[in-house]
């Protein structure tokens, strides 16, 4: 049985798990691969730490780039993560070295993948990054071996647990976002600065990497438009159940539009609709197949190693892909074709004065703009406090409920900024 030498930089929760994982499991493992899976080196900044496995036999350094001087190193595991600095230096110092490189580091990955996968070609290499997106959800093996008969035209995600466990926890507590947002900070689901996660960049960054694999496109990371969670209200969550919706985070990609992150209303009866908690989702629709949808564990030790662990087989087995499924040289470059018919619904909350004339006020701006009211919630009186109006709208262009809203800001009876979120169906993006 041949050997593959493992370098691992990183023993985080998911390098510890990876590693704990082929010392721990390595007889089923090594059979799977076709080759015996050896541990060289590692590195990470603290060699005491317990991390439930022995370092024994395994060379320990504080410096990852170290791992690049050994030449009987076949493959390095970058778990550091990071956009650039080591973890990047690392990879590309890697893949000039001739050894092959699996990576969970979405963020370089979205940024630097098209030249990485390139640097893997020349040096006759793999690049594997299955780990970078959903976690333990095989969503680019999907796309690169099970959908690589079809051309797919829409990517729809729940990427990022964070976002879909607040979500979720509002809905059924009906508690507040920041309250939430503590919550899941003490219970480990979010992290102390949750920026990256709320702010929809998480998402982002994997909807990147999965829409450049399945429209064999290279898809600049600053196409995607890109709106978080920060600002939903418990209010909002409400009204949706109350309309036969839920809320979602939603990364959405189709082929020759732009790829956006979004938070969107979904019918209750939807199948991503039930995706709750810190579960990922990904569907894919396309042809021949018409859709797939794959729902799982997004991140976390276990997931995350498992999307690590079996990179490191194909790539022991001789069975690893092309980065995007196809040669870089092959990948489009991106074409994105304004559709100035293109529609969708919207939903639409004012807090407003509790004054006669108002609805009329607001009913005139939605008239002067072409947009049709599918439905209208008006709950309570207020003497001296605000009320809410909600509408959701018929299938409209993005720009007129745009411009609608900034008429309808300059109203003294418009007491805040509207809030607006388009309604998800399936053919919205089909």
């Amino acid at each position: 049985m041949s050997e593959l030498r493992i370098g691992i930089a990183g023993l985080g929760v998911v390098g510890a798990e990876t590693a704990k994982q082929i010392i721990t499991a390595q007889t089923m493992l090594c059979k799977r691969a076709g080759a015996d899976l050896k541990i060289v080196a590692v590195s990470a900044r603290d060699k005491e730490k317990d991390r439930g496995f022995s370092l024994q036999n395994i060379i320990f350094y504080t410096d990852p780039l170290k791992l690049l001087e050994h030449d009987d190193i076949d493959l390095i595991v970058e778990l550091i993560g990071g956009e650039q600095g080591i973890a990047l230096s690392l990879v590309e110092g890697a893949l000039n070295a001739g050894k092959h490189v699996v990576t969970a580091n979405k963020a370089m990955i979205a940024h630097h993948g098209f030249s990485l996968a390139a640097l893997a070609e020349v040096n006759n290499v793999s690049l594997q990054f299955e780990a970078a997106v959903a976690g333990g959800i095989p969503a680019i093996k999907i796309l690169r071996e099970g959908l690589a008969g079809n051309a797919i035209q829409t990517v729809v995600g729940i990427l990022n647990g964070t976002c879909n466990y607040i979500l979720s926890e509002m809905t059924s507590s009906k508690s507040a976002f920041q309250d939430v947002l503590k919550e899941a900070q003490s219970k480990g689901f979010a992290e102390a600065d949750p920026s990256f996660d709320i702010d929809g960049i998480d998402a982002a960054h994997k909807l990147a990497i999965l829409s450049a694999i399945a429209f064999g496109q290279k898809i600049p990371f600053s196409s995607l438009a890109i709106t978080g969670i920060r600002q939903v209200s418990d209010v909002d969550i409400s009204y949706a159940g109350e309309l036969g919706y839920c809320l979602k985070l939603l990364g959405i990609a189709h082929r020759d539009k732009a790829a956006e992150v979004s938070m969107a209303l979904i019918p209750a009866d939807e199948q991503l609709a039930s995706v709750n908690g810190s579960l990922n989702a990904v569907s894919y629709s396309g042809t021949p197949v018409q859709s797939c949808v794959c729902i799982g564990p997004g991140a976390g030790a276990g997931p995350t190693s498992s999307a690590v662990l079996a990179d490191i087989i194909d790539v022991a087995s001789g069975l690893a892909n092309f980065a995007y499924g196809i040669p870089v040289e092959f990948l489009a470059e991106q074409k994105i074709e304004h559709h100035k018919s293109s529609q969708q619904s919207y939903y639409l909350r004012l807090s407003v004065t509790d004054k006669p004339g108002v609805l009329s006020e607001i009913s005139a701006i939605l008239k002067d703009h072409d947009l049709s009211v599918a439905s209208m919630i008006q709950n309570g009186q207020s003497e001296d406090g605000p009320v809410f109006l909600v509408f959701t709208t018929h299938k409209c262009a993005k720009a007129e409920i745009e411009a609608a809203v900034q008429i309808m800001q300059k109203s003294e009876h418009v007491l805040d900024t509207p809030m607006v979120i388009p309604i998800f169906d399936t053919g919205s993006f089909g």
